[in-house]
């Protein structure tokens, strides 16, 4: 009697926990520590649940979810980026999560949310991000005397166009090579401009030729230098460490390059934040985030684990580990692990204090996936008349309106 009480009782004691798997993108080996603690605290707290950590390439993730969905045998969580939350959310494979957040949305900010928002419904628990910066070399800021970095975009141009006069020196590299994601669609959308409405391209309106007339007026002036358009990430750095551009625009981090290679511009580095402009945004925003997958076992679990993850506290643990990203929970972002540099003579720490202060502006700038019928074959068409117009072959209006009609054209025969 004794056994068989033992027996049937032992089923109750051993219940079989939730297995929640989440899968990271290329996380691994670098967070490992990171990860397989963030999975013990969470368990330890929820022993009824079993987090269990899977990383893999960021060119698996997709293939593999769809496959698993298919078996209808799905991850709890999975990390994703914007543009993949919205063609997710509109192949209707992934949950919409407002019923989970309920009032823990308050946690994250705004922007952060309406990344992930589609038709209405959250799709996402937002994650990491980023935002970028201005650095300038105050000694030839100086020079062209100017004593403040600008607060607007208008007034960052009109201060490059001094800087170019008095010191002979391009000011700047304004984002344009298509390798680095340099599509004029972002600037657009920088500037709250509107690219398509009710199905239709729109950018060739007085307003997108007047933005696009700024480009223009700065290559032509000499502000940008002239090969802007090949101009990648790494020619940046070093065209500004070697004093031949006067600003750069760049993640916080990335001045550790300027420290290492050019001790001297780092000594005369300063640090602003990239201005906002008519679309109410930091410059350089690209969110990740978690979603849940159509058929997870347990979605509420799922969920659990998904505010869990992206936590103040767990956000904030990731930035300190990465050095190089940023929370998308509010009170997060105000740690003094980011805001303790804000008067630093340091441009690395203040760079990211100020980087922290402009993290509610930062929104993921991309064209909903699925949207352009061909985009590869459209952004080319695209890149090719913007440089066209910027270097003064073709008149701004020309290009914008050349790019609308094969745009349009295009649109019209996918319905």
């Amino acid at each position: 009697m004794v056994v068989t009480c033992i027996l049937s009782a032992s089923p109750v004691f051993a219940a079989e926990k939730v297995k929640l798997e989440f899968w990271t993108m290329s996380m691994a080996p670098k967070f490992n520590d990171y990860f397989k603690s963030l999975a013990i605290q969470f368990n330890q707290q929820n022993p009824n649940l079993d987090a269990i950590w899977v990383d893999m390439n960021w060119d698996q993730i997709q293939p593999k979810l769809i496959a698993a969905i298919a078996a209808g045998n799905p991850p709890a969580l999975v990390n994703f980026n914007v543009p993949w939350v919205h063609d997710f959310a509109r192949q209707g494979n992934i949950l919409p999560l407002n019923e989970y957040l309920g009032a823990d949305k308050n946690l994250y900010q705004d922007n952060a949310l309406k990344d992930v928002t589609y038709k209405g419904k959250i799709y996402a628990f937002p994650w990491y991000n980023s935002v970028a910066v201005i650095a300038y070399n105050k000694e030839i800021f100086d020079k062209a005397g100017i004593k403040t970095p600008a607060k607007n975009f208008d007034e960052l141009i009109s201060q490059a166009k001094t800087i170019t006069t008095k010191t002979k020196l391009p000011a700047f590299t304004p984002k344009l090579s298509a390798e680095s994601g340099g599509s004029f669609i972002t600037w657009f959308y920088y500037a709250g401009l509107p690219v398509i409405e009710n199905g239709k391209a729109v950018f060739n309106s007085p307003q997108h030729i007047a933005f696009l007339q700024k480009f223009v007026d700065l290559y032509k002036s000499g502000a940008m230098p002239k090969d802007v358009f090949k101009i990648e990430f790494e020619q940046e750095i070093a065209a500004y460490n070697t004093q031949r551009i006067a600003m750069m625009t760049t993640a916080p981090q990335a001045l550790k390059r300027t420290e290492q290679d050019s001790k001297a511009v780092y000594g005369k580095t300063e640090i602003a934040p990239f201005p906002v402009s008519g679309g109410k945004m930091a410059f350089g925003g690209w969110m990740m985030d978690y979603v849940i997958p159509k058929g997870t076992k347990s979605p509420s679990d799922a969920a659990k684990l998904g505010k869990f993850i992206t936590s103040d506290a767990a956000q904030l643990a990731f930035s300190k580990e990465t050095g190089t990203t940023f929370p998308s929970t509010k009170k997060a972002a105000l740690d003094p692990y980011f805001i303790s540099g804000a008067n630093s003579s340091d441009p690395v720490e203040k760079a990211r204090a100020v980087a922290a202060q402009s993290i509610g502006n930062a929104k993921t700038i991309t064209i909903e996936p699925g949207l352009l019928p061909d985009e590869a074959t459209m952004q080319r068409i695209l890149q090719t008349e913007i440089q066209a117009a910027i270097t003064g072959r073709k008149p701004a209006k020309e290009a914008l309106d050349t790019v609308v009609k094969n745009w349009n054209k295009r649109l019209t025969k996918q319905k």
